[in-house]
């Protein structure tokens, strides 16, 4: 399956969207010119980038809901499809990190681990499986003899180092991410019929709200971490197809210094 070539005017739905992560990923793609779809809990910070990047705010729709309660995630997708007529990208940003050594994690803080890392993205592309599958044979029905260049939607994860090397007191963060892992990869082999393009991007620590939370990022210079754009140039990449042949995979990326 070969990149698309034009990614104008094409909806992409970013959970997590008032965070800093989402809001690098929707400057990004509203640079390329896409319609941006901003999900998440609050209002009030989903409006706050939608104000940081005002010359685009036409561009952007801001739904609130929970995609840990699968009613929510549904209503979120069916949303942002109705809002353009059709939903091209689902970038699943949204996560939680409360940081607790293992034997001493809570029933709540591992069902709130597991419900917004895993469970929300399972719940947002379980809701768009179906009007990717019915863009892929509307698409395939207009342009028979270009079937195998049509990509019936992408599906962009964001995981986590953590995925595959934890950091003491995230063992359920990595737990969870690396399920995501797991998803995408059984994303991209059960669309193969509609050419669905999965791809989770794993990234070391990066200079959010989040990780300043936790208690050891005081010690963490920011220097040495990721910047939400470099994550949100390895989503640019992938939703443009620049990543077509690493359909499945996790991209993991970290700072070099």
């Amino acid at each position: 399956m070969k990149p698309d070539k034009n990614t104008l005017e094409r909806t992409a739905l970013i959970t997590g969207g008032g965070g800093g992560i989402g809001e690098a990923i929707a400057q990004s793609l509203l640079r390329d010119g896409w319609y941006v779809v901003l999900a998440g809990r609050t209002l009030a910070a989903l409006e706050k980038v939608a104000h940081n990047i005002t010359p685009s705010s036409g561009r952007i729709l801001c739904i609130t809901g929970d995609i840990s309660h699968p009613a929510d995630a549904a209503a979120i997708v069916n949303r942002a499809a109705e809002w353009r007529g059709g939903l091209e990208l689902l970038v699943n940003n949204a996560g939680t990190a409360p940081m607790a050594p293992l034997h001493q994690t809570t029933d709540a803080q591992w069902n709130q681990i597991i419900g917004t890392n895993l469970s929300g993205p399972f719940y947002t592309l379980r809701a768009a499986w179906p009007i990717f599958a019915q863009q892929y044979h509307d698409r395939k029905a207009a342009a028979p003899a270009e079937a195998g260049q049509i990509c019936g939607g992408i599906v962009i994860n964001i995981s986590s180092e953590s995925s595959r090397n934890p950091y003491p007191g995230l063992g359920a963060y990595g737990a969870a991410k690396a399920g995501v892992n797991l998803l995408t990869r059984m994303a991209a082999r059960e669309g193969k019929d509609m050419n669905l393009r999965a791809i989770a991007i794993a990234p070391a620590a990066v200079e959010t709200p989040m990780f300043r939370s936790l208690p050891v990022a005081g010690d963490v210079p920011t220097e040495v971490i990721l910047s939400p754009k470099t994550v949100a140039e390895a989503v640019k990449a992938a939703a443009a197809g620049a990543l077509w042949c690493a359909n499945g995979e996790t991209i993991y990326i970290h700072q070099t210094v």
